[in-house]
């Protein structure tokens, strides 16, 4: 018995025809392939990720109606799954891709700057702490350890966080850096409030915290501020060169 053409796999006519946008979707990968994401509005990258685990529908509401509700490409990435669950259009596969996009940039930005091998940058290192914890809704605090030759080869999450602090003591700094045989330390906490201005306790942290990485001679090299896209660096302020001055004059009593 002959089966009729194009039947013999059992695909349905309907699944044979092209999508009404896959030409669209194709242009819109051969621009990325060619050309990054420059070009690409938020919408239009949005759809550009819904479209891999969409195979045969148009993503384009969905994609306007994330940015709509939630405000930024940022924030749809760091968005919870039932946030993302609430757009129509948007199923499991979806917010598995959109939830795996920041976890594997995360892995990405860690790993080139901790096992890259150069030196300490703190442009790099200001592009991994703003996607790190530019988005976070609750303080936390980051140290970065650095060997002898300048380089990172740690990045350590520390203390616990509450609703508008990061619990963390000097010591814990000390004895993570002495552990890791680290000459000297960046750390970092972020502003969930969006203003990157250190407070005075910021800066009374920063103070103990100088004194006793200076005490067993690691530098602590900055302190700097996360607040979304903005971060505010406590040496390029001057107020670490500030606190070596302090140490040299305890030094000469």
């Amino acid at each position: 018995m002959r089966r009729a053409a194009g039947r013999g796999l059992g695909v349905s006519p309907a699944a044979q025809k092209p999508h009404p946008g896959a030409g669209h979707r194709r242009r819109l990968r051969e621009r990325f392939l060619e050309h990054g994401l420059e070009s690409f509005t938020d919408d239009q990258v949005l759809e550009l990720l819904l479209t891999l685990a969409t195979p045969r529908r148009d993503c384009k509401e969905p994609a306007r109606e994330l940015l709509g509700r939630l405000g930024s490409l940022a924030a749809v990435l760091d968005a919870e799954p039932r946030e993302l669950a609430g757009v129509k259009g948007v199923g499991p596969k979806n917010i598995f891709g959109l939830k795996l996009v920041p976890a594997v940039a995360r892995r990405y930005l860690e790993t080139r700057l901790v096992h890259k091998g150069a030196a300490y940058s703190r442009h790099q290192v200001a592009d991994y702490l703003r996607f790190v914890m530019g988005g976070l809704k609750e303080e936390t605090f980051r140290v970065l350890l650095l060997d002898n030759r300048d380089r990172v080869q740690a990045s350590e999450e520390m203390g616990a966080s509450t609703h508008n602090q990061a619990l963390v003591f000097p010591r814990q700094v000390v004895a993570c850096a002495l552990e890791q045989g680290a000459a000297a330390v960046v750390c970092a906490h972020n502003h969930p409030s969006g203003d990157p201005t250190p407070s005075p306790r910021d800066r009374a942290f920063t103070r103990r915290l100088y004194f006793a990485l200076r005490g067993v001679q690691v530098e602590l090299r900055d302190h700097l501020v996360v607040a979304g896209e903005r971060i505010h660096s406590l040496a390029e302020e001057g107020f670490i060169l500030e606190l070596a001055g302090q140490y040299a004059t305890l030094d000469l009593e």
